[in-house]
């Protein structure tokens, strides 16, 4: 069967994005908070889980944002970083961990770091890709 390109507006594709980047913030926030989340079993292993979850969220929506509002996605995914960390120590069935802290907020700054050196067009490629018209 061959892959065949959907015809979507350039407003529907924009909604795509941001819902799925909603579906990650989501993930991520659950994630965080139930008690038998999976974890690596490798010492260490799961701060590159928190730089990828972060960074992952940082490069989404700088893709969707215009560069002038960067730096409030970036804090606001800072403060999320920080809330949820606090917010496992309070609930009891996790711990609070500084290193998981710092490893998210690392996670923003590479993911700011991967839209600056460019990657901030690749839901413009898949946009292309899947032929979205232009409006």
């Amino acid at each position: 069967m061959a892959l065949t390109r959907m015809q979507l507006s350039q407003q529907q594709v924009r909604r795509l994005w941001r819902a799925a980047g909603y579906l990650l913030v989501a993930a991520v926030i659950v994630l965080s908070l139930v008690p038998d989340a999976p974890t690596p079993d490798r010492r260490g292993a799961d701060k590159f889980g928190h730089l990828l979850a972060y960074g992952t969220l940082m490069l989404w929506f700088a893709q969707i944002h215009l560069r002038s509002k960067w730096l409030g996605v970036a804090l606001l995914f800072t403060a999320m970083g920080v809330a949820l960390e606090y917010a496992q120590g309070l609930l009891g069935a996790r711990t609070f961990s500084l290193a998981d802290m710092l490893a998210n907020v690392a996670g923003v700054a590479i993911g700011w770091l991967a839209a600056r050196a460019g990657c901030d067009g690749l839901l413009a490629r898949v946009e292309r890709w899947l032929g979205a018209a232009r409006t």
